[in-house]
């Protein structure tokens, strides 16, 4: 039996939201920023049927990862179920992981998409953040799904979006805050405004 460290020993971050609320686009912009900060990384995205968010991730970080410290996890089922019910196949990818890195800094952890309802098993993320979009309209803070309520950091997402499609993000300010008792950020992952701060909370949070 290897001595080697094991996913207990290496911090998690999930990042969880529903279908197109923009986990991708956050993650792309999260890993080169802690990159920048000299953290070695794992990536490991959740899809019920394909490596399609893997392949993207593999693209994406050609330049800041080792291809190896990029995996596709097929659920098979809900989403909810590799990341709560039973994360014992994203626990075995960590320890993979750290067979081959084991100085690894952090462990990057995508949601297959998914309605309000995610959040993370605390064995499988140490911290997570939920992914909501404006696109999805102003209301969905006060709707009160245990992703919003319980992640450890809501991000609200697409602000350029909001005004298309008569989101109010102050409506949405407050309402998260009178849900919430963690902070919220809002973010917008095509241009990086937010991610500074979204940075700073995982650093703060996490990697204390």
């Amino acid at each position: 039996m290897s001595s080697g460290p094991t996913h207990r020993d290496v911090p998690t971050v999930g990042i969880g939201g529903p279908v197109g609320s923009g986990k991708t686009a956050l993650i792309k912009r999260l890993v080169p920023r802690l990159r920048e900060a000299g953290l070695e990384i794992g990536v490991i995205a959740n899809d019920i049927l394909t490596q399609e968010d893997a392949e993207q991730f593999k693209r994406a970080f050609a330049d800041d990862l080792p291809e190896d410290l990029v995996v596709g996890v097929e659920t098979g089922a809900c989403p909810h179920t590799g990341i709560r019910e039973d994360p014992s196949m994203n626990l075995a990818a960590i320890d993979s992981f750290l067979e081959a890195y084991p100085d690894l800094d952090l462990v990057v952890l995508e949601s297959g998409g998914d309605n309000l309802a995610a959040t993370f098993n605390p064995e499988l993320a140490d911290y997570y953040a939920f992914v909501i979009s404006t696109a999805e309209g102003d209301d969905i803070p006060r709707k009160r799904g245990p992703g919003v309520v319980e992640a450890d950091l809501l991000v609200i997402n697409k602000t350029d979006l909001a005004e298309h499609v008569g989101a109010d993000l102050d409506v949405m300010r407050t309402d998260a805050a009178d849900v919430r008792e963690g902070p919220s950020l809002f973010t917008n992952c095509k241009t990086g405004d937010g991610i500074d701060e979204v940075v700073a909370d995982i650093e703060q949070r996490v990697l204390f």
